[in-house]
């Protein structure tokens, strides 16, 4: 399976990284290179079982000799990460896509402060690693809930900066965000990044708010489900530019099952709204926005939705499918 998005890779190596957590390094074809990637972007990979899952680049974003991502095995796994860490084996060869980015890192920034929960240290740990390069001001806050389950702290370690580290098992309790987050004072030019559970993500977006830490970024590995707009359209009609199909989304159905059953070429993934492989341009319409990847001017621009769980606020929509 391939096409001008996805590329071939193949596992040159499985490593165990904490409990439940392995990294996998991918490697192109001899002699082939992968595509430049920017910290905080991730991959899909095409897994053995069918699924395609999105998990998010570790290593140096200046490598383009391998891709490497941390996969934890989800206890509530719908089949993904339990592939991964049961199916996959050095040698096999596997589908991947091109990276993508919706968390990207603000190089210029004067001071970063990272913050990664869990496996949400895969793509805080590619920031570390170009800030670093680039010789930027940051600090690295690191919470998991033991030594045991924390991955690449090896690797965190040699790169010589300053960690605060918090294992919830040794502290009696989760971290104190608001005494972490507050140890600098809101100054313009200084970002805020946190990627890992709901509930860290869901406080640290409040703490920032609350501390006037006002560029504060987040990306998420599960879904918030966002309700429909009060004014979208229970019913309305699609019209699919490129391949002349046209048809009603009513109270029944969504767009996202419209879409599958009439076999529309749309690179599924998450189908949560969280990891932007299913955006399309919208060439008419007003989009009711239920994901996690738009910013509020791109939302606002109506020029793009992810249609895996959006909606529609006009009657009609055309899109560029």
């Amino acid at each position: 399976m391939s096409n001008a998005n996805t590329l071939q890779a193949w596992v040159h190596t499985l490593r165990y990284e904490a409990d439940d957590i392995i990294s996998v390094d991918l490697r192109p074809a001899p002699g082939v290179e992968f595509p430049a990637f920017e910290a905080g972007s991730h991959i899909d990979l095409h897994l053995p079982n069918g699924m395609v899952r999105s998990y998010s680049l570790s290593n140096h974003c200046q490598e383009r000799h391998r891709y490497v991502v941390g996969v934890l095995k989800d206890r509530a796994s719908r089949g993904g990460s339990k592939c991964v860490h049961e199916q996959l084996r050095v040698g096999m060869r596997i589908t991947i896509s091109a990276p993508r980015n919706n968390f990207p890192l603000h190089e210029d920034a004067t001071h970063s402060v990272l913050v990664a929960g869990g496996i949400g240290v895969t793509p805080v740990l590619c920031m570390a690693r170009r800030l670093k390069d680039l010789g930027r001001s940051f600090e690295f806050l690191y919470f998991a809930r033991s030594r045991q389950s924390a991955a690449f702290v090896a690797e965190i370690e040699a790169l010589g900066v300053p960690v605060t580290w918090h294992f919830d098992d040794e502290k009696g309790g989760p971290p104190d965000l608001k005494a972490l987050l507050g140890r600098r004072a809101p100054a313009a030019g200084e970002h805020f990044y946190a990627c890992g559970p709901a509930v860290m993500l869901d406080n640290f977006e409040k703490t920032c708010a609350a501390l006037g830490h006002t560029q504060a970024h987040i990306e998420r590995f599960t879904a918030v489900e966002v309700a429909a707009a009060v004014d979208a359209k229970k019913t309305f009609t699609v019209q699919l530019q490129r391949s002349g199909q046209t048809f009603d989304v009513t109270p029944e159905t969504s767009l996202y099952k419209r879409l599958v059953e009439l076999n529309i070429d749309v690179p599924w993934s998450c189908e949560e709204g969280i990891c932007g492989s299913c955006e399309t341009k919208v060439l008419e319409g007003v989009p009711d926005h239920r994901d996690m990847v738009l910013t509020d001017a791109e939302r606002a621009a109506n020029k793009a939705m992810m249609v895996c769980v959006s909606g529609c606020k006009s009657d009609r929509l055309v899109l560029d499918l």
